[in-house]
């Protein structure tokens, strides 16, 4: 029999209550909670024992890590046991897929919950590696392992009652799974219909507004807080009226970030704003197992032995974390071990297991030529000067879109702007920050769809990434064609990646599993992508995530203006911009 005792100052989060005790723990289980004396007040000589903490959504995918390895970073912080939507790689490899994810994630005692990607791919408007029909949404969402509809995306399809999107919904109703939602800007009606068709959460609301109205119509609202959108100062205030209907999530994390912290940052900053502690710690522990049924424990007699132990209510310092009864992380290390770490000496700790590496990268490198924009594509929205184009000797202006990407956002603004043609090309304009933007096939040789964006900030080079959601070709920005088109070929002679170029440096990290992640030490991973990630910086980006950023400048389901591999798309309208 393992047995062992915890003692310290447990949390009640239910009854808002903390005194002494002494948590036996029997085979993984709690056994017992026993007064610690005969006082029930708090004493301040010892930790805190809470549940542990759970992200209420979040892609594993960005974080460029295996399951097992953003397992390995994510206990340390208090994490045991994630939201998981396999949605990124399964726009890639389909079910294969879906099934890695849930296979490399059993390899851990890390609660991974894993859901049936709903809309992949996310709209008919790019090329996706693979497409998941309601038959086939159906059958994951029979497994055990797969406990809920993923965000429904398509939240036109909604509207519009498209029969393949109301039958992934129907399948999730009949077996009794709840349905994620994404719906950014969705307000009034639109926001009630979309609500009644029995999708229960939403994490893309950015005002206080949005989520006030969502929350009123019956919805749970998850407060993101990633390394691209950040969301957690609009909305935390909404959790003292409504602590039972707020959960907290990452959506998408870096592994840089992840290795500063995780729900625990929020935790405590929240408790720092003034939010009751027991509304915070119930957002974090609580509200995600009860919504989504997780089989996580919540710190009762007969739960799983899933807890945390933190020095105070106010930093969320975490001291130890406990999966199943079993120590995984104690004092900012981790107990997870890589199979690197391993010397051929195995312990009684779990091991993240190297995967097979699955993936699905077909295109051939390209050519700068490939990169140049001619002026005609905008003939039609310009036809009075397109009709009167100068000699290539001289200069004039067209007037077209230009995305604007927003620090801390996924919504993007719809501008124009006077971009100036020279030889009959269109250029970009670093004094004025306005950026050439790329999206590359990478399933197939196509020609490479280009428009402009505004800051980004590169005063010279190149970036690129293979982590272009949600259907994950290449996307770049760039200051000319040469740069981007060496920044491109380094995603692709690695078949998946993240690049910077300079005129006197390049740099690639390598993401072999699907193009999205890597299979090597999480935290040798983290340190090569604080170290790109500062390259990119020193080009001259202002952006506090330029790779997060970019990564989501083809979301197509995300207003206002993105990019895909077929053209520029008008989310609003939800068409592709005709250029000629």
């Amino acid at each position: 029999m393992n047995a062992h005792l915890i003692t310290g100052n447990i949390v009640d989060i239910l009854t808002q209550k903390a005194y002494p005790t002494v948590i036996q723990i029997v085979n993984g289980k709690i056994k017992a909670i026993d007064p610690a004396s005969a006082t029930v007040d708090i004493n301040p000589q010892l930790p805190y024992i809470l549940p542990g903490f759970v992200d209420a959504h979040v892609h594993i995918e960005s974080s460029m890590l295996i399951p097992a390895e953003f397992a390995r970073l994510a206990v340390v912080h208090g994490t045991v046991a994630t939201v998981s939507d396999p949605h990124e790689i399964a726009n890639v490899c389909g079910m294969e897929g879906v099934d890695f994810m849930i296979d490399n994630g059993k390899t851990v005692p890390f609660k991974f919950n894993f859901g049936a990607p709903s809309c992949v791919p996310a709209t008919i408007y790019e090329t996706a590696g693979a497409a998941l029909k309601a038959t086939d949404v159906e059958q994951l969402l029979m497994r055990a392992d797969i406990l809920y509809l993923s965000e429904m995306m398509n939240f036109p399809g909604v509207l519009q009652k498209d029969e393949q999107v109301m039958q992934k919904i129907a399948a999730a109703h009949r077996l009794g799974k709840p349905v994620d939602g994404h719906a950014p800007g969705l307000r009034g009606e639109q926001a009630r219909h979309y609500i009644n068709a029995g999708i229960s959460t939403d994490h893309e609301c950015f005002t206080r507004e949005e989520a006030l109205d969502k929350l009123q119509s019956g919805m749970k609202i998850i407060i993101r807080e990633g390394s691209a959108a950040k969301n957690f100062e609009a909305l935390i205030e909404l959790l003292n009226d409504y602590p039972e209907e707020i959960m907290f999530c990452s959506d998408d994390k870096h592994p840089d970030s992840l290795v500063s912290g995780h729900i625990n940052q929020l935790c405590a900053r929240a408790v720092a704003k003034g939010i009751s502690v027991f509304n915070v710690l119930r957002a974090a522990c609580i509200n995600p197992v009860k919504h989504y049924n997780l089989p996580v424990g919540q710190l009762r007699e007969g739960d799983a032995a899933d807890l945390i132990i933190v020095k105070d209510l106010k930093k969320f310092e975490v001291t130890q974390t406990y999966i199943n009864g079993l120590l995984v992380a104690e004092n900012g290390k981790s107990l997870l071990k890589s199979m690197e770490q391993m010397d051929g000496d195995p312990t009684d700790q779990p091991v993240a297991r190297n995967p097979k590496t699955v993936n699905n990268f077909s295109c051939e490198k390209k050519k700068p030529a490939d990169f140049t924009y001619p002026a005609e594509y905008w003939r039609r929205q310009n036809k009075s000067v397109m009709t009167q184009l100068p000699p290539a000797s001289e200069k004039t202006v067209l007037t077209i879109p230009v995305i604007e990407a927003l620090d801390g956002q996924l919504i993007t603004n719809k501008t124009e702007t006077e971009i100036e043609v020279e030889a009959k090309m269109l250029s970009a304009n670093i004094s004025k920050d306005i950026l050439k933007i790329v999206v590359v096939n990478r399933y197939s040789n196509a020609p490479v769809a280009k428009a402009f964006i505004k800051n980004f900030g590169l005063k010279t080079g190149a970036i690129a990434s293979s982590v272009a959601h949600d259907s994950h070709n290449i996307v770049a920005v760039g200051v000319d064609d040469e740069s981007l088109c060496k920044a491109v070929n380094l995603v692709i002679h690695e078949k998946g990646g993240i690049s910077c170029v300079s005129k006197e440096a390049e740099r690639v990290l390598a993401l072999p599993v699907a193009g999205l992640m890597s299979n090597e030490n999480g935290y040798e991973v983290a340190e090569a992508y604080t170290a790109i990630d500062a390259m990119a910086k020193s080009l001259g980006s202002t952006l506090s995530a330029p790779f997060m950023t970019l990564s989501f400048m083809a979301l197509l389901v995300i207003p206002h203006l993105k990019l895909s591999d077929k053209g520029l798309f008008d989310a609003d309208a939800f068409k592709i911009i005709p250029v000629a």
